[in-house]
């Protein structure tokens, strides 16, 4: 079983995360491959998928909007899991039950499951308006990511590809 780890990331961070998915799949025993959305067009040479975005004012970015629109049909035929990467603080800013809002995404792709992580701020990487809202919702600068609750979840991820393959 082929799977594709494909990530929308604005600043990097995000882009992390999906590494750290598919190192974590691969120790596994997974044949997988960690691909940025704008390189990806083909979902034909894949069994299954996870896909994940960064989140910014409560939104996937574009490219992984316009991704599942383009992919629906081929997301919802195959086992896929999507991810985001936004919350930041303690607490979570914003708050993780209102971080990202998923419905018409989760209702083209029909998902396994769709997992919310905390994120990472760099301010030195930010635009002048990013940083303006960052003051705006008082959100601190840092990384909030939880690497064991990542590696977890490819865990997760990894026994449910395997009993896709015994079934």
């Amino acid at each position: 079983m082929r799977v594709l780890v494909a990530v929308a990331s604005k600043h990097g961070a995000t882009r992390e995360i999906a590494e750290s998915l598919g190192r974590a799949l691969a120790e596994r025993g997974v044949n997988v491959e960690v691909r940025a959305l704008d390189e990806v067009v083909d979902l034909s040479g894949y069994d299954a998928v996870v896909l994940g975005s960064a989140v910014y004012m409560g939104r996937w970015l574009e490219p992984a909007r316009a991704f599942v629109d383009a992919h629906a049909d081929e997301l919802a035929g195959r086992p896929t899991w999507l991810f985001s990467s936004g919350p930041i603080g303690d607490p979570p800013k914003p708050d993780p039950g209102k971080a990202v809002e998923l419905d018409a995404l989760l209702d083209k792709v029909r998902p396994r499951e769709h997992k919310l992580f905390a994120g990472k701020v760099d301010t030195s990487k930010l635009s002048f308006p990013e940083r303006t809202a960052m003051r705006a919702v008082r959100a601190r600068a840092g990384d909030d990511r939880d690497w064991e609750a990542i590696e977890a979840w490819a865990a997760s991820i990894a026994t449910a590809l395997e009993h896709e393959t015994v079934a």
